[in-house]
């Protein structure tokens, strides 16, 4: 079973909140607006934090590509671009990203270049219900997947190991985790802690009105 974390402060510990906020500031000063990142393994409720997080009122870095569907009737709010992180260059779309929300799949978020002030907000969501929500879709699409599912659960375990040590070590980033049912319970408080963590002007009250508990669908 996994196990959860939360790192307001970035550095794995707890640093006490003056002490915190002295450390933001600086990093505010030093790289400027904060790039909210919001990350999860797929079908973790990503697309419902960055949905929530324009309607605060946090511009969503996007192409529009990807259009809503059946699994994802709001929308993905992705930028295609994101896929080809790790090359030589640093993507061009990073110096815009400031002071926005952009999805960046948990996969890909050690290729995220230095120079900026991550704030990752990583959805937690119960692996049987990650593993029904990736069936179903790839059951929409005519595919199947030829790994089990204790397979998946154990290869989904071991990643997450690899990314919270991530986060709770690599200066690149602040991290906060949001658990996807949590959300679903109460939009108001976990809108609320967003809010607060991810530094920017935001409206909680938007933020939590967003949230529709009827796409919640793949309950474990």
């Amino acid at each position: 079973m996994t196990r959860s974390f939360e790192l307001e402060d970035g550095r794995g510990g707890g640093a006490p909140g003056i002490v915190g906020a002295l450390r933001r500031a600086l990093r505010r000063l030093r790289l400027g607006s904060p790039i909210v990142v919001v990350s999860g393994l797929p079908r973790s409720g990503t697309s419902m934090v960055m949905r929530m997080l324009a309607a605060g009122g946090i511009p969503a870095v996007t192409d529009g590509e990807r259009a809503a569907d059946e699994d994802n009737p709001l929308g993905y709010f992705e930028l295609e671009q994101v896929k080809a992180l790790g090359g030589e260059q640093e993507p061009r779309w990073l110096a815009a990203a400031h002071g926005r929300a952009v999805k960046v799949i948990s996969f890909l978020l050690d290729k995220l270049p230095p120079g900026h002030d991550y704030r990752v907000v990583f959805l937690h969501r119960n692996l049987a219900e990650v593993l029904a929500s990736q069936k179903k879709m790839l059951a929409r699409r005519g595919e199947t997947s030829t790994t089990s599912d204790e397979r998946m659960t154990e290869l989904f375990e071991e990643h997450l190991g690899k990314v919270r040590r991530l986060l709770r070590e690599d200066p690149r980033f602040e991290a906060l985790e949001v658990p996807y049912a949590e959300v679903i319970a109460d939009p108001g408080t976990q809108a609320e802690r967003i809010a607060r963590f991810v530094g920017l002007p935001v409206d909680a009250g938007r933020m939590a009105a967003a949230v529709d508990p009827s796409l919640y669908r793949n309950r474990a």
